[in-house]
């Protein structure tokens, strides 16, 4: 049974998506980037955009019943590369200790014209 996720505390799906969907134990999380969901913009900054995208993962995770401490596996997105450190470095403040496998890899555009998005699959 597959179970659709809405989170009202992160940006609304951009396309025919939905932000997360339940598929037990599983919860797979769409890629989020930087948009704050109280004014619909998009932030600035790598460093602010990455902080914002983690911020949108977990208001989806939460709404789930799920948490960061349950994640399995992320995919980053970059639009350059050069940003892997600034984005590094605030992917590990917000996961601490928690270690999820990742892949991280260069996109030629992203959307909204964002420089990262993140997605997530996370377990029980």
């Amino acid at each position: 049974m597959i179970q659709i996720v809405h989170s009202p505390y992160a940006p609304e799906a951009i396309g025919p998506y939905s932000q997360a969907v339940i598929a037990a134990p599983f919860v797979f999380c769409s890629g989020q980037i930087g948009i704050d969901p109280a004014t619909g913009a998009l932030v600035e900054g790598v460093e602010n955009q990455t902080r914002q995208a983690l911020a949108n993962i977990e208001a989806v995770l939460v709404r789930a019943g799920f948490s960061p401490g349950k994640v399995a596996k992320t995919t980053i997105f970059l639009k350059s590369m050069d940003d892997f450190a600034a984005v590094n470095t605030v992917y590990g403040l917000f996961f601490g200790e928690h270690r999820p496998a990742r892949s991280t890899v260069e996109a030629s555009n992203l959307p909204k014209g964002a420089l990262v998005e993140i997605e997530c699959i996370a377990v029980l």
